[in-house]
């Protein structure tokens, strides 16, 4: 009874302490709720800083001119290189960019400016791109082993087959992040482009495209720099984990991207491919922070005040 009265009396104690501070304007469950978002945010960027730092001391011997200019060797990691990894990655990402960027910013426009929403297959699209942007990335492989290499397109295992694989992946954020910016366009420079005379398709071309460029741009670089991460999908669409000659095109011979490469020297037993693994790992990710920072100025640059 006595540890009972205690508690009761705790309890009371915190309430008016709340509605004390509550009284003299201080949200107690807003400051709570920023600080528990607070800790969340410190452990993210502790956790990525700690993963920079080792990778970068255990890759930092191997970042030499090899890396960049030599082929890949199972016998000698002194000299190895990921020339025919870097190859294929650049083919990889330009089928993935000439195949994305016109279906989804089409879309977008479609979607935005031209769909009616009481139609039950507009409604129907909206939904599944919405649930398409959360599918994990090796269903999207196994799709592309089925329908792209050896269903009904039967491309074979080819650089392009790896590009229409990640174009399926990143194909619906493009399509949000294009729709938001098209959404963000004020209305009235639609309607004083009609008003004027101009045609829909002359408003969307002329007014509507160039205000919403810079959120359009920044959402297919994140998308390329999203696919340029990926792994798994290649794995099964082609990219073979060892390639010692540079990749023919887009459409015949085989090919590697640096992920697989990394993946296939980190898995080797001897410290001296984990350390060229590492050093691939520093590559990649200046290559994405690059790819990000070219993002933010764009968007800073283009963008406009209405």
């Amino acid at each position: 009874m006595r540890q009972s009265g205690r508690t009761r009396v705790a309890v009371d104690a915190a309430r008016a302490s709340a509605s004390t501070l509550e009284r003299r304007g201080i949200d107690v469950k807003g400051e709570l709720f920023r600080a528990v978002l607070l800790f969340c945010v410190v452990i993210g960027v502790v956790m990525l800083a700690t993963l920079l730092i080792y990778v970068t001391i255990a890759g930092w011997p191997r970042l030499d001119v090899n890396l960049f200019t030599q082929m890949p060797s199972t016998r000698d990691p002194q000299t190895s290189g990921f020339l025919p990894a870097i190859v294929g990655t650049i083919y990889v990402m330009f089928g993935v960019l000439i195949t994305t960027v016109p279906i989804g910013v089409s879309a977008a426009i479609y979607l935005e400016e031209y769909a009616d929403a009481s139609k039950w297959y507009n409604r129907f699209i909206e939904t599944n791109i919405q649930n398409l942007a959360a599918v994990p990335s090796i269903v999207f492989g196994i799709l592309g082993l089925a329908f792209i290499v050896r269903g009904p397109w039967g491309l074979g295992f080819v650089a392009f087959a790896g590009s229409l694989t990640l174009m399926m992946m990143v194909l619906p954020t493009v399509i949000i992040a294009s729709r938001e910016a098209i959404r963000g366009v004020p209305s009235t420079l639609r309607q004083a482009s009609l008003g004027l005379g101009a045609t829909r398709w002359q408003t969307v071309s002329r007014q509507v495209l160039p205000v919403a460029f810079p959120g359009v741009l920044t959402g297919t670089i994140l998308a390329m720099s999203r696919a340029i991460g990926e792994t798994a999908p290649l794995l099964l669409v082609g990219a073979t984990t060892f390639v010692r000659f540079l990749p023919e095109g887009l459409f015949e011979g085989a090919y590697s991207v640096m992920t697989v490469q990394i993946f296939q020297w980190a898995m080797r037993p001897q410290e001296e491919f984990r350390t060229l693994a590492a050093a691939g790992s520093i590559v990649l990710v200046a290559l994405l922070l690059l790819m990000n920072s070219v993002a933010i100025w764009l968007r800073n640059k283009y963008s406009r005040e209405y």
